[in-house]
């Protein structure tokens, strides 16, 4: 997950136990090579686990890759004990309900971790799920690499002792970060963004805008879906009312089904929905964006999309997270490029008619897309080369080796 959401590190998914482990124990025996841990406990993170188990195994064929992952890892070469999309929580209020089912879960992945001694583990990104596995890997004497580093540069900064102490070693995939964790004393390595191996990006600029067409992403999440979509909804039917030609296309997130979307959305608004695996050429040809906060909105920045960024959680997940986050923005684009490009509606602002006020101005205002575009232009060159996995990989399998 790219963005800082408002309680982005707070944002996790818990897993169960999968069938996995049987194949894992003959996979075990066949090969001379300890397995290597991996860990995506969300849909952006296992899109980029996947991409990683790749790489690995295109260096290492003999090393088992095991742990928890979705269904992009799955389909890989890729053993999962744990699925990633078992459950997905949001926020602190969200985290406390699942308590059960969090320490039941840590204590299936200590004796799975036990069981396998995996040579390291790998860990991608959601802190408040991952930290726990870290120190659990570390109590074990298994050394710890951490693939799409914590934002504790936007809060909670005190966590950069915890990483110290327990982290071999850090992969950033922003290059600000590399500088803020080695001023702390961390072993750090900036590898590039993986979300550029997965958009063939000269192909996609091929793609022409169509005129008045919008694109709607509420998220992975259903309580984020449920959220969002409906307000979406309204801003449509607002959209419609002044520009009648509009027409709109909603991605669906892995592993949301579209009865799930359709369920949200108005029936007498048309909507074509948009797999997730064409997401990128369906996104490409819209004039405007509506999203959820996340790492779909850097997508719209690689793609040089218009965005509008939207974020709403529980009121007491938001009243704690106002007093500890240290950051001007929650979007990652304006992050990196350390200015508002996206307007970004929190909480009460996600309204329809707020949202399609904005929407309509720049439909009627072409000259303002455009200059959206224009700031976005330095957005993939900061992300580094299209080899973030293979890089990561090499730096891992280093560590793997002793």
């Amino acid at each position: 997950m790219d963005d800082l959401s408002l309680l982005g590190p707070c944002s996790l998914n818990l897993c169960r136990a999968s069938p996995g482990g049987t194949v894992l124990h003959a996979l075990k025996h066949t090969s001379t090579r300890s397995p290597i841990w991996i860990s995506a406990a969300e849909t952006s993170a296992d899109m980029h686990g996947a991409g990683l188990v790749h790489a690995l195994h295109s260096q290492a064929p003999d090393t088992p890759l095991l742990g928890m992952g979705g269904a992009g890892m799955r389909a890989a070469p890729f053993t999962a004990l744990f699925r990633a999309e078992d459950l997905s929580v949001m926020g602190l209020t969200e985290v406390l309900s699942a308590l059960p089912r969090i320490v039941s879960l840590y204590a299936r992945i200590k004796k799975a971790l036990r069981r396998h001694r995996p040579s390291c583990v790998v860990l991608l990104d959601a802190p408040d799920f991952h930290f726990r596995v870290a120190k659990m890997a570390h109590s074990l004497g298994i050394p710890v690499i951490y693939y799409i580093s914590p934002q504790v540069w936007a809060w909670r900064t005190y966590r950069v002792h915890f990483l110290r102490r327990y982290v071999h070693q850090l992969l950033c995939i922003f290059p600000f970060e590399q500088d803020f964790f080695a001023s702390h004393g961390l072993e750090v390595a900036f590898v590039g963004h993986p979300l550029l191996e997965h958009m063939d990006l000269s192909s996609l600029d091929q793609i022409r805008e169509v005129p008045d067409r919008i694109g709607l992403l509420p998220g992975s999440r259903r309580k984020e879906i449920a959220a969002l979509l409906p307000r979406f909804a309204q801003a449509a039917r607002l959209i419609l009312r002044h520009r009648p030609s509009a027409s709109f296309v909603l991605c669906r997130a892995d592993g949301v089904a579209r009865e799930e979307l359709l369920s949200l959305w108005p029936r007498d608004i048309p909507v074509h929905i948009a797999d997730f695996a064409h997401r990128f050429s369906e996104l490409k040809a819209c004039s405007l964006v509506l999203s959820a906060s996340g790492t779909a909105t850097l997508e719209c920045a690689v793609l040089g999309l218009p965005t509008l960024v939207a974020y709403r959680i529980s009121w007491l997940s938001y009243t704690i997270a106002r007093t500890v986050i240290d950051v001007p923005y929650i979007s990652m684009p304006n992050l990196i490029l350390n200015q508002g490009v996206y307007p970004e509606y929190i909480q009460q602002r996600v309204r329809g008619g707020v949202l399609a006020a904005q929407a309509v101005d720049w439909l009627e205002h072409p000259e303002k897309r455009y200059a959206i575009r224009d700031r976005l232009q330095d957005i993939r060159s900061m992300l580094g080369a299209h080899t973030a996995s293979t890089t990561a990989a090499r730096l891992i399998l280093d560590t793997a080796a002793g």
